[in-house]
């Protein structure tokens, strides 16, 4: 019995090894060769939506069901989430009784104008009561006509009491729980495509404008094209880490900032490990080699408002604030990729340049 179970271990032993080598060879494969990286710069960027929608209410009430939890795949029209609509419905089912009042009046109008007109044929009447007749059919038909349109409207505002899907896609957030009260503006959920996914990514403008030639011009895309770029996803498995994109987007408008682009890169299908928000890289082609970002220490960053800065000194020896882009916190490090040249004298401690002197 010993050496059967020996042979098992061994054949065992070899599969696995097969398995290993080839998940090995297609994690290679799946990577850009070194020749192809020393051509390109990496860019950060993040995983985006194409189409992601955020729900709020359009009426106030209580939310009454949840159908759907944070994750979950939906179809377009599905129930999402129901409000409290019993005042709305009480509205819609008394608009549609005046409706049918009303139209029981326009039936009795409507037989006494026919009256009318035959008593006039036969010179019973005069033309000023059929012009009564008929002005009376015509104000009762238009009062027919206003309450059908306000029933129509009631019947709609129930309809907002509803939240239904626009389209398939997944569940990212639900900020409410049972018993919230809704209201207007207020958001309920939020939901995105996963089919229709893409990498932004924030490119110095300079880089996007090499390799185009002054009789050529500036493409709409600066002369990108798919099979030249590549999207990494370190977040994923090693094997799943590469994608090349299925078609490229730079928006045409350059940031006065940073003097920076967005470059859009759209994500193949199937790709279902991959959600919004998660981190990425754009590989683009360079020219040559761009330079390392600038690091500069954490104390020198300020922010006013909605601005990040660092003080930079002129010729003169004064601070002036220069707009900024950061990268990556590297200890108490922090990557500047836009704003600040490398070489330039920056102001270290940006807290201690307006400390109050003793």
């Amino acid at each position: 019995m010993g050496q059967p179970m020996k042979l098992l271990s061994l054949q065992t032993l070899i599969s696995a090894t097969l398995l290993a080598l080839a998940s090995h060879s297609l994690a290679v494969a799946a990577t850009p060769s070194g020749s192809a990286m020393a051509e390109m710069s990496s860019f950060e960027g993040v995983v985006e939506s194409e189409r992601q929608t955020v729900m709020a209410a359009q009426v106030s009430g209580a939310v009454t069901e949840i159908a759907v939890k944070v994750g979950q795949s939906v179809h377009s029209g599905q129930v999402l989430m129901r409000l409290d609509a019993r005042s709305a419905n009480q509205s819609a089912v008394a608009s549609e009784a005046q409706v049918v009042a009303a139209q029981a009046s326009l039936d009795v109008a409507r037989k006494d104008l026919e009256r009318q007109e035959k008593l006039f044929a036969q010179d019973y009447i005069s033309q000023a009561a059929l012009e009564r007749a008929q002005a009376h059919f015509k104000s009762v038909e238009a009062q027919t006509h206003a309450q059908s349109a306000m029933a129509g409207a009631a019947r709609t505002q129930s309809d907002f009491f509803i939240i239904r899907a626009p389209y398939a896609g997944v569940v990212s957030e639900v900020p409410v729980t049972l018993g919230d009260m809704a209201l207007p503006g207020r958001v309920l959920i939020s939901l995105f495509d996963p089919t229709r996914l893409r990498v932004t990514a924030t490119v110095p403008q300079n880089v996007l404008n090499r390799g185009q030639t002054p009789n050529r011009g500036l493409t709409p895309n600066r002369g990108l094209t798919p099979k030249e770029t590549r999207i990494e996803l370190p977040g994923l498995p090693v094997n799943l880490q590469w994608a090349t994109p299925t078609a490229i987007e730079v928006l045409p408008t350059v940031d006065a900032g940073t003097h920076t682009l967005e470059v859009r890169l759209m994500l193949p299908a199937g790709l279902t490990q991959v959600t919004p928000g998660m981190f990425a890289r754009a590989w683009l082609p360079t020219s040559e080699k761009l330079p390392h970002p600038v690091q500069l220490p954490i104390t020198a960053i300020v922010h006013h408002a909605e601005m990040t800065g660092a003080y930079v000194l002129d010729g003169k020896g004064q601070p002036l604030l220069r707009q900024v882009r950061l990268g990556r916190v590297l200890g108490d490090q922090v990557e500047v990729l836009s704003g600040i040249n490398a070489g330039e004298p920056v102001v270290q401690d940006a807290a201690a340049l307006f400390a109050a002197p003793h």
